[in-house]
């Protein structure tokens, strides 16, 4: 019969994690804390995020019951009362599906004709001596008075709101593609080149991921445009909108619905350009960028 010996027991160092149940529990602790700690930085920065809105409503409040600003500034109360009228009498609903519909119809082509105008230019120097200088000379025309050309041309119908929209956006989003490729450092051009990559494996790989920042600032100011372009779009002749309500509210003298409705034109920027943020943090994860102090 073979007698076989136990394995034998693995020594382990003084002061390790078995000898020290505390730093076991520590660790266990650990991931726990910095969780809590995450969830009171986002808690903070809510906070701090809100101040400046609550100090606003406060001195509102303030100024409509003292009538600092005139006796026809409506108090956050009136404001909420009108805007729970126009949603329950269905009004809002209805305008605000046509405003949306024009700015997503308007950004579509606005936003791809300026992306696409922009990559031929900045990747291309030739195309930039074509397209550029037209561009930078209806760029300095002011694009709010091109409102009765469109409506001589294209009637008093949505193909005049819908093209004076695209025109808003264009501009912006031309520019910071144009400028964010041509900001990429050659150097790194010329070393991944060097490397062996071809020039769309260029383009993918180093000079659209350095000009995505540019690109992305270029987009938030362009959805804001497009919302600033809607007001006057809507404001001359269209059956339906949220800057229909705002015209019709201007003549019956219904300032609380006026400041519904800024506030409706408001909270849709706002809207869309934390939904162009969220975009921004997921493709642009990569860069370590100052986020101050």
């Amino acid at each position: 019969m073979t007698i076989t010996s136990p394995p034998p027991v693995q020594a382990h160092e003084p002061g390790s994690a078995i000898d020290d149940p505390a730093r076991t529990t520590d660790s266990f602790r650990r991931p726990r804390s910095a969780t809590r700690r995450r969830r009171r930085s986002g808690l903070a920065t809510a906070l701090r995020r809100s101040s400046g809105l609550i100090a606003v409503l406060v001195f509102w409040q303030i100024a409509a019951s003292a009538g600092w600003l005139g006796t026809l500034l409506p108090t956050p109360l009136q404001v909420w009362n009108a805007a729970w009228e126009l949603t329950s009498n269905g009004q809002l609903g209805e305008n605000l599906a046509a405003s949306v519909e024009r700015v997503a119809k308007g950004l579509a082509i606005g936003l791809s004709a300026g992306l696409l105008l922009g990559l031929v230019a900045g990747l291309f120097r030739a195309a930039e001596d074509v397209i550029d200088p037209p561009l930078q000379a209806l760029r300095m025309i002011p694009h709010l008075a091109l409102v009765p050309v469109f409506i001589v041309w294209f009637g008093i119908g949505e193909t005049s709101k819908v093209a004076l929209i695209l025109i808003g956006p264009l501009f912006p989003l031309y520019l910071n593609v144009l400028h964010g490729i041509r900001g990429v450092d050659g150097r790194l051009v010329e070393a991944a080149t060097s490397f062996g990559l071809g020039r769309l494996e260029v383009i993918r790989r180093v000079i659209l991921p350095g000009a995505l920042p540019q690109i992305f600032v270029g987009l938030r100011q362009a959805i804001g445009v497009a919302w600033l372009t809607l007001v006057v779009a809507e404001m001359t002749a269209a059956p339906h909108g949220i800057g229909t309500l705002l015209s019709d509210a201007r003549d019956a003298l219904r300032m609380d619905i006026i400041f519904v409705l800024l506030i409706l034109y408001a909270l849709l920027g706002v809207a869309t350009d934390l939904f162009v943020r969220l975009l921004e943090k997921r493709f642009l994860g990569w860069r370590q960028g100052f986020t101050g102090v």
